[in-house]
Order: structure tokens, then sequence, then C-alpha cells
């Protein structure tokens, strides 16, 4: 995959929106104001929220990704070289869970998510 793949497949997300927080290249992928994939200046892969910090050692440990330095131990980083099935799992997954943390309110002002 490649960073164009993966800002499509965030973009298709219900209510996800772009931004470059830092000023110097990152693409930060939000549901409702928090993020959920990051996309760093080194261009060679993108962060993801786990359930837990458990789930994320467990994918460390078994090849999946690797620790995403500057996020919570929870955060993984899955490398553009990644299969691409893992990488859209990943990715929905980590929308999922950032999604289903907002409000009841904000999350029923965002379109719902197709399978």
């Amino acid at each position: 995959m490649s960073r164009d793949t993966v800002n499509s497949l965030c973009r298709a997300l219900p209510g996800a929106e772009w931004s470059d927080p830092w000023g110097c290249g990152h693409d930060a992928w939000k549901v409702g104001g928090k993020m959920f994939a990051c996309i760093g200046t080194a261009n060679d892969g993108v962060s993801v929220k786990t359930p837990d910090i458990d789930t994320a050692t467990m994918l460390i440990e078994a090849g999946v990704g690797e620790r995403a330095r500057y996020f919570h131990r929870s955060w993984i980083r899955l490398p553009f070289d990644a299969p691409p099935d893992e990488l859209r799992h990943r990715l929905i997954v980590s929308y999922d869970i950032v999604r289903s943390g907002l409000t009841k309110k904000a999350q029923a002002a965002l379109p719902p998510r197709s399978d």
C-alpha cells in the first residue's frame, strides 16, 4: 500500500476528517475530533489505535507492526508493505474504537459505517 491508498481508505470512513496538526507533512485522520490514524513524514507506514496495550503488544510480538513512537502504547505502526487486508482491517478497527469512544450525541451525528 501507499500513503495515497491509506488516505483513500481513511477518507471513505463516515465522518473521517484529515488534518496536519503539527504542520510538517503528517496525515492525521480523525473522527469526532479524535485521531484514529496517522502517517508520519517518513512516509513508510501508518500508526493506528488498538483496543488496549495487551493487543498492541501481541501484534508487535507477532510481527504485524511495531511500537508507534510518540503515541500511547495501545498504538502500533504498520509498514506500508504489510498485507493489504491487514492494513485495511487495522484502519477500520482503529476507526471503530475511536468512534465508539465518542459521546452518544457525537456518534448519532455520524453516518453509519457500512461493512
